[in-house]
């Protein structure tokens, strides 16, 4: 039986000029996630990465902690959605920097808008494009890990919330349904947590959701 780790990257850089990159505290949590891998000798086969600089930082602390000597394979199916450009073509959305909760409220309004479909033309990917493409990079990362391989792959909390859709309800098909699941998933998916998928005769299946033993306090964060 395969398995397939599904790790959402450390804390990005939230206000700072250039978001796509790791905050200390981000920095810290892959390097804490990769020594708890150590520890209890998890060794891949293979490392997928998503192409954002945060997926390759991630990938990069958590290698190096863990003592891996595989080099992350870049799969841009694992990219994180344009959430800028998606808050940014929501009609009500306000002029001006926001504040960590003012920008949450209004993220919400506005992929509650995407995900419906209504809009798609509005926006470079659309919400059903956007299902398409992580499903068919959760497919290649459960072909690599094949009969008994350990897959890990880097990526953000949307496309792993996607992945989850689709594996527990087979009705995820449905854009509105896979739209409801993914909501649920996205909004509690854990800075540099471990989502497991085991991959067997019968298909792939979710094993475990959002593993975070290896942070406590400050370095517990969501966004």
């Amino acid at each position: 039986m395969g398995v397939v780790l599904l790790v959402r990257h450390g804390q990005a850089s939230f206000g700072a000029d250039d978001y796509d990159v790791l905050s200390e505290t981000g920095w810290e949590q892959g390097r804490r996630l990769g020594a708890w891998l150590g520890e209890r000798k998890l060794v891949p086969t293979r490392v997928f990465s998503g192409g954002m600089r945060r997926h390759r930082e991630t990938a990069e602390a958590v290698g190096t902690a863990a003592g891996w000597d595989q080099q992350p394979e870049i799969d841009l199916g694992w990219d994180e959605f344009d959430h800028l450009g998606v808050v940014a073509a929501y009609p009500d959305h306000p002029e001006g920097e926001l504040d960590r909760r003012e920008f949450q409220r209004v993220f919400e309004l506005a992929t509650e808008r995407w995900t419906a479909g209504t809009y798609d033309a509005d926006y470079p990917e659309s919400w059903p494009g956007f299902v398409a493409r992580v499903r068919r990079a959760l497919d290649r990362a459960c072909e690599a890990a094949g009969p008994g391989g350990t897959v890990v792959v880097v990526s953000s909390g949307g496309p792993i919330a996607v992945a989850c859709a689709a594996l527990v309800a087979p009705g995820a098909d449905d854009p509105a349904t896979c739209a409801r699941l993914w909501s649920r998933f996205n909004t509690v998916v854990v800075n540099s947590s471990v989502t497991r998928v085991v991959v067997g005769s019968t298909g792939a299946r979710l094993l475990t959701f959002n593993e975070h033993p290896h942070l406590e306090g400050e370095t517990l964060t969501y966004r």
